[in-house]
Formats: structure tokens, sequence, C-alpha cells
């Protein structure tokens, strides 16, 4: 069984947090995981930016944004569910996600 990665708070990086968020579609995972406010988690498909995307390609943009800290995936069933980690965020770069989030609306 593979092992998904997690970062420590202390380990996320600004250059991590930031090269993941500067892929167009990554920033919209993020923003749908974020808009979900009465779900706690939700699965790989579900927050897709776009329907017809591949799902290797789904896999690679939720790898990226687990190991720069940005997301937590825990498998449920045949499902991967995905919540943004905003506590550790903010704790270790405080307003960062929230402001790139406000500047990012024309995405």
């Amino acid at each position: 069984m593979m092992q998904l990665v997690h970062p420590a708070t202390e380990d996320i990086s600004l250059a991590g947090v930031l090269a993941a968020l500067s892929d167009p579609m990554r920033l919209r995972i993020v923003k749908a995981l974020l808009e979900q406010a009465d779900c706690m988690s939700m699965s790989c498909t579900a927050a897709a930016p776009c329907p017809e995307m591949a799902k290797s390609t789904l896999s690679n943009h939720f790898r990226v944004l687990r190991e720069a800290g940005l997301v937590r995936t825990t498998k449920k069933g045949v499902e991967h569910r995905n919540v943004v980690r905003e506590a550790d965020l903010d704790a270790r770069f405080p307003g960062l996600l929230k402001s790139i989030l406000q500047h990012a609306d024309g995405m």
C-alpha cells in the first residue's frame, strides 16, 4: 500500500507553497476545496477543476499539493479525501494563503 507523504508544519516551505500554487489548475483545486464549507473533505474527482481532466494528471496535481503541505489526503474506502491545511499554513505563513487567493480572483 502506498503511503501518502505529508510534511510537518515546520517543514512546509514558502518556495514549495508558491511553486505548487503557481499552476492555475492547482490553485483552482485549492479554491474548490476551500469553497466547500459544509464538507469536511472532498474527493479528488469532486475537487477537479474540469471534469475531463485525466485521472493521472489530477493525481499528480494532488501529489504536488500534498507534498508542498497545502492539502492533507486521507483514504476512505477507495476514495482519497482532501482538505486544505489552513491552520498549518497560517501557523507557518500567517495570511499567505488568504492573500494569494484574494488576489487570484480572476482565475
